[in-house]
């Protein structure tokens, strides 16, 4: 029995410094998640009840932060239909965009893997050489597309700097890098078991009904997926605004994380800008929530029992 317990003691001894070892390794990671992460996330909460503005200490203010947004801050409602417009845009068409480029990618074709590799190029590229590379293509005199749609007749278009196509230009701007869904797009294609189109076409189905009734099917996950990543990050969208246009011409570009950015940055409206933080996370969590609750009726998981 004493040999028994010896043993028992020497396996425990060694199962806690296993345990030691892995909570050793995962320390660094810990430390970040509690000091860049949970805390900020903390702090960021507290201080939306406050009026901070870098220099003196923060002062209680209770609500009202979230009642100058509501009721006294014009740009708010702006800058939130601007990144509302901008999102419920440029997310389907980015989707689709993404769809119809893996399904011509997806072709047995010679040279295929270079045209994916240079459709794909795109969404890895620095924000800020995108951003310059897309300013000479608006630029209203001498840019690409003005050029190429004066080939056409079309007179040149001011772009970025007239407010009723300054969204619209984003957006166009936005499909350049549609390459990053379009490589889970064509993961997903590619995972579609072949025995399904076989036995589709076997019961007489046409290219369009195996799309509609096959490929569609077994990429809604896919779809979902990206339609959820797509509407987080198009409600954070930032970079390119802050870069080209600044939030003009007319506040039409002022998108709502721009908007936050300046009222913590340029206006030293820290404990405001906490507070707009923590509105857009709500909002962001509500359209992900109602997208999960939709997400049984049309999302289709293999191997998954219908009840």
């Amino acid at each position: 029995m004493a040999t028994v317990a010896a043993r028992s003691r020497g396996r425990w001894t060694l199962r806690q410094r296993e345990a030691l070892a892995a909570y050793l390794f995962l320390l660094p990671w810990l430390v970040g998640l509690l000091v860049f992460v949970l805390g900020p996330v903390v702090a960021s909460f507290l201080l939306a009840f406050t009026s901070w503005d870098l220099l003196n200490p923060p002062q209680w203010i209770g609500l009202g932060n979230f009642d100058k947004m509501f009721s006294g801050d014009k740009l708010f409602p702006i800058s939130l239909y601007n990144t509302a417009y901008y999102t419920f845009i440029s997310v389907p068409l980015h989707v689709v965009v993404a769809l119809v480029l893996a399904l011509a990618l997806n072709l047995p074709l010679r040279g295929i893997r270079f045209f994916r590799t240079a459709f794909y190029v795109p969404s890895v590229t620095p924000a800020v050489a995108n951003a310059i590379l897309w300013l000479w293509i608006f630029q209203p005199e001498v840019g690409l597309l003005n050029v190429a749609l004066g080939a056409f007749g079309v007179p040149p278009q001011r772009w970025l700097f007239e407010a009723e196509l300054a969204k619209p230009s984003f957006i166009i701007m936005s499909m350049w890098a549609s390459g990053g869904q379009m490589v889970i797009f064509l993961a997903g294609l590619q995972s579609i078991p072949e025995h399904l189109y076989e036995a589709a076409s076997i019961d007489g189905a046409g290219a369009w009904r195996r799309f509609l009734h096959v490929t569609l099917p077994m990429l809604s996950p896919v779809i979902f997926f990206n339609l959820v990543i797509g509407l987080i990050g198009t409600f954070q969208v930032f970079s390119a605004a802050y870069i080209m246009t600044g939030g003009g011409p007319s506040y039409s570009t002022l998108f709502y994380v721009l908007y936050l950015y300046n009222n913590a940055f340029k206006f030293l409206q820290m404990g405001y800008a906490s507070a707009l933080a923590w509105v857009l996370f709500l909002i962001v969590l509500f359209f992900t929530l109602v997208q999960f609750l939709v997400a049984g009726r049309w999302v289709y998981y293999e191997g998954e029992l219908k009840r």
